[in-house]
């Protein structure tokens, strides 16, 4: 055997090792100047969305109700369509912190 073949199971293993170290990097709430203003930016900015997405979801369903009664098949579909759309970025909006908490949590359990 030469002794290149011994070697590079040994080589691969420890690229394997390598892979696998845990720099130990943790959040930290209190590292940075201003974090309390950058969550109160995050919040208005979460707010705004939610107060947008009511806004199109009662213009969406007006144009759903017109395009029903006025024989607008297309404005009606267009309708349906705005208010599945606002429906589910009202969701996305409301469960924004949920889903990252959870994300953040299976990514913890990563090893």
């Amino acid at each position: 055997m030469h002794s290149f073949e011994l070697e590079f199971p040994l080589y691969l293993a420890d690229q394997v090792i390598q892979l696998a170290y845990d720099p130990g990097i943790k959040p930290n709430e209190g590292g940075l100047p201003g974090l309390n203003v950058l969550k109160q930016v995050m919040g208005s900015i979460n707010l705004f969305g939610l107060i947008a997405v009511v806004g199109a979801l009662a213009v969406s369903a007006g144009v759903w109700a017109w395009g029903h009664h006025s024989g607008g098949h297309q404005a009606e579909a267009n309708g349906k369509k705005g208010v599945l759309v606002s429906a589910g970025a009202a969701l996305l909006l409301g469960a924004a912190n949920g889903v990252v908490a959870f994300f953040s949590t299976l990514g913890t359990q990563v090893h």
